[in-house]
């Protein structure tokens, strides 16, 4: 009888024991199912190659700081970035608990391959670097072409939405931003007014038409072009105040570089002069000092971009 007892009792154990690693087995397949949904990668392609990332990367550094603007707005903590020009609206991340990166146009490549990263974020004024940064970490390219400026910014936060799981955050806040571009626009070609886009850089001044850098004033606000002839260039057409008063536009929208880059001579300076006195414009007080270091920039960032909205809605006010 107590052998048998033994035996059940073994039995009884030995059941126990293979339950408990069946339990032990499953919770840890489990655990190993969510850590590889945690580290999912992705293939993001742009233009200038493909970076293999996994999501929710924790150790970013970026280079532009509308992408900067974005992240900031989706609650997501960054690493390091240039700290030479931030603009004010991001002036906590002149805080010392985020790196120093080098500048916009030079990275510093050993303090970033010192830090580590999981993720580089870059865009235009960083297309040089692009290969050497993308030996360090996966480096993704963003790029906002003026001409599509919506489309381009759409393209930029689905792609941040689904890096950091915030797709549905990226939605509500584009159909918010089309909504107001849109109401803009359909003011403005209700009214036919036409606007002249100007770069005032220490002294010179230039135009930017449509298809330009600053091209959204004409393809998602709605404004024709005071010259319809003016040629796409990165760096504008260089232009005078006889060119201006002779254009004549309804609106006149100035970017003061001079502002943003620590220039000697401001655009308000240089603009108060006889012949822009002159001008529709300045009669009717549509000569508008645009929020420069946002537009020169941050230009594609999602606090940037309702900036440039308020602008524009300022200007029609």
């Amino acid at each position: 009888m107590p052998k048998i007892i033994r035996r059940k009792k073994v039995t009884l154990l030995l059941i126990l024991a293979i339950t408990i690693l069946g339990l032990v087995g499953c919770s840890t397949e489990a655990t190993n199912s969510q850590d590889a949904e945690d580290a999912e990668a992705i293939t993001i392609t742009h233009s200038l190659g493909q970076a293999v990332v996994e999501k929710n990367p924790e150790r970013i550094i970026v280079f532009d700081y509308g992408i900067l603007d974005t992240l900031d707005k989706m609650g997501v903590e960054i690493l390091g970035l240039p700290k030479g020009n931030i603009p004010e609206y991001l002036s906590k991340f002149n805080d010392e608990k985020y790196e120093n990166v080098g500048s916009l146009k030079e990275p510093d490549f050993e303090k970033i391959y010192e830090l580590n990263p999981d993720l580089i974020l870059i865009s235009g004024r960083q297309s040089e670097s692009y290969e050497e940064l993308n030996k360090i970490a996966p480096t993704i390219f963003f790029q906002v072409d003026g001409a599509k400026y919506l489309e381009s910014i759409t393209n930029n936060y689905k792609i941040l939405g689904q890096l950091f799981d915030k797709e549905e955050f990226v939605e509500e806040e584009l159909s918010k931003l089309k909504e107001s571009m849109d109401q803009i626009k359909e003011k403005v070609v209700e009214k036919g007014y036409n606007a002249l886009v100007v770069m005032a850089n220490d002294g010179a001044i230039s135009a930017f038409g449509k298809g330009s850098r600053f091209g959204i004033i004409h393809e998602e606000f709605g404004f024709e072009p005071a010259d319809p002839d003016l040629e796409v260039a990165n760096h504008g057409n260089s232009i005078t105040f006889e060119y201006i008063l002779e254009k004549n536009p309804d609106y006149i929208f100035v970017i003061d570089r001079s502002a943003t880059v620590g220039g000697n001579i401001g655009a308000e300076q240089i603009f108060d002069n006889d012949l822009i006195r002159e001008t529709t414009a300045y009669k009717n007080g549509k000569i508008v000092y645009l929020t420069s270091q946002v537009w020169y920039v941050a230009s594609g960032g999602l606090e940037g971009t309702n900036i440039m909205i308020e602008d524009i809605q300022n200007a029609l006010d």
